[in-house]
């Protein structure tokens, strides 16, 4: 039995559809509010008998505060899939990024430790191995190091990983995963698929930086293979490629057949930016949609090498254009059906 945590998520739903697809029996951890639509959505489009195998899965309503229903869940598992995460770069949501990200993970550990889980495979982030000041090539030697350019997410990330580092310690076979920025389809309001709304709508601007950038079915793909593999007491980044904003734009454009940013951003800019939006959260009580963080991430040069997940099993990556393509047409389906809705 495999459980998982985050399984609503980006990364937990394509998961779950491919360790489905493979037959695999699957618990999959929820809150009792959550929104099982994604999930379907991701299934219909990915799984061999969607109904079927949706209907496979064994959900349990529960959250990562609470140790003791964890160790109920657990029983009967054989391996952890740890997902679960805020995704926030508002120093607001500092509070709620350290219990769930860092205190989450310290419960899950500790709950797998209880129940003598054969496998843990925990998915950290290129956040972890922090920001760096120059495009220096980052890999998994890449060391932490205390700076103003770190976002509180990724704080978060790092002293999760530390949580999962101090379980391995103490006898857990994990394996953790940092995988860079993840492309897929999601609700187009937020995350990464929010950036295929923006193209749509005609954003204008793009900034300077470079990002890494890896396909959501590739993240799965390489945590099974760890999983799988036995590749415990180790991290590896899983990034496909480095490209700038620019060209990630470019590519989004050219497969929503909308015309691509032109505009070059500078950095003054976003500065302005994120302090107006600031003004007008404190004014209006809403979280702003571009912050200090997400304005420096935008303009960072940060350069990343899976040479040792490749080396380690052979991984071959989905290149991102095509990951784009794929992405841009589910996207065209999805508003397809709402203009049609509107006629």
């Amino acid at each position: 039995m495999i459980f998982i945590t985050g399984a609503t998520g980006m990364v937990g739903s394509h998961l779950l559809v491919r360790l489905s697809n493979q037959n695999r029996s699957i618990r999959a951890l929820k809150r009792p509010t959550s929104d099982l639509q994604f999930v379907k959505r991701v299934f219909a489009i990915y799984a061999q008998k969607p109904d079927e195998q949706f209907a496979s899965i064994e959900w349990v309503d529960g959250d990562l505060m609470d140790i003791f229903a964890l160790e109920d869940f657990l029983i009967g598992v054989d391996e952890v899939y740890h997902c679960a995460a805020i995704v926030s770069f508002n120093a607001v949501d500092k509070k709620q990024l350290f219990a769930v990200n860092i205190n989450g993970t310290a419960n899950i550990v500790n709950a797998s430790l209880t129940a003598g889980i054969e496998k843990f495979c925990h998915v950290s982030s290129i956040a972890a191995l922090g920001s760096t000041e120059h495009p220096n090539l980052i890999d998994e030697q890449t060391l932490w190091k205390s700076s103003k350019r770190n976002s509180v997410y990724g704080i978060s990330k790092y002293g999760a990983e530390r949580e999962v580092w101090r379980g391995i310690a103490e006898g857990l076979n994990a394996t953790i995963v940092n995988p860079s920025v993840i492309l897929g389809p999601g609700d187009w309001k937020t995350g990464s698929s929010e950036l295929f709304t923006l193209v749509w709508k005609g954003l204008k601007f793009y900034t300077l930086g470079t990002k890494g950038f890896v396909d959501v079915r590739d993240v799965a793909k390489a945590m099974i293979l760890l999983m799988d593999g036995n590749h415990f007491g180790e991290r590896f980044v899983v990034s496909a490629e480095t490209l700038s904003f620019k060209q990630l734009f470019g590519y989004i454009a050219r497969y929503l057949h909308k015309k691509a940013p032109s505009i070059e951003a500078k950095p003054w800019i976003g500065a302005i930016a994120w302090r107006v939006m600031a003004v007008k959260g404190l004014l209006t009580g809403t979280k702003p949609a571009i912050t200090r963080e997400t304005v420096r991430s935008a303009n960072n040069l940060s350069a990343y090498s899976s040479a040792k997940l490749i080396l380690t099993t052979g991984f071959e990556f989905i290149p991102i254009e095509e990951s784009i393509r794929d992405i841009g047409e589910i996207f065209l389906k999805d508003h397809t059906k709402d203009i049609s809705n509107l006629t």
